[in-house]
């Protein structure tokens, strides 16, 4: 796949402050039960968010340079995701709750 600049520029500081956690703290996080809990698994047994997370944890681990126009697009399903999610925020103490825990999944700590 080809480097594409202007992709990756495009999205990179929504990316940023979309993704709140570190990629480690992500592939420790999405390596819980409550991790693999949450989310529509559509057959395969793992959630479109778990699945997501993982590929999030390889993009937060290359080089900018090197990122790929596919991870550009991957990551504005992530920006789209969070924005949408936060925007559906409950009522009361989320700290246990399967919509942070669907967040956290994505990269995004809404408690951090």
């Amino acid at each position: 796949m080809a480097r594409t600049d202007d992709a990756v520029a495009e999205i990179w500081d929504d990316g940023q402050a979309a993704v709140t956690t570190t990629p480690a703290a992500l592939e420790q996080w999405l390596e819980t039960e409550e991790s693999r809990s949450v989310g529509d698994t559509g057959g395969d047994g793992e959630s479109t968010g778990h699945r997501s997370g993982r590929r999030i944890v390889e993009i937060l681990r290359t080089n900018k340079t090197d990122l790929t126009a596919d991870d550009a697009a991957h990551m504005r399903k992530v920006v789209g995701y969070v924005h949408r999610h936060l925007a559906q925020r409950p009522d009361g103490d989320v700290t246990d709750t399967p919509w942070r825990w669907s967040l956290m999944n994505w990269g995004h700590d809404p408690l951090a």
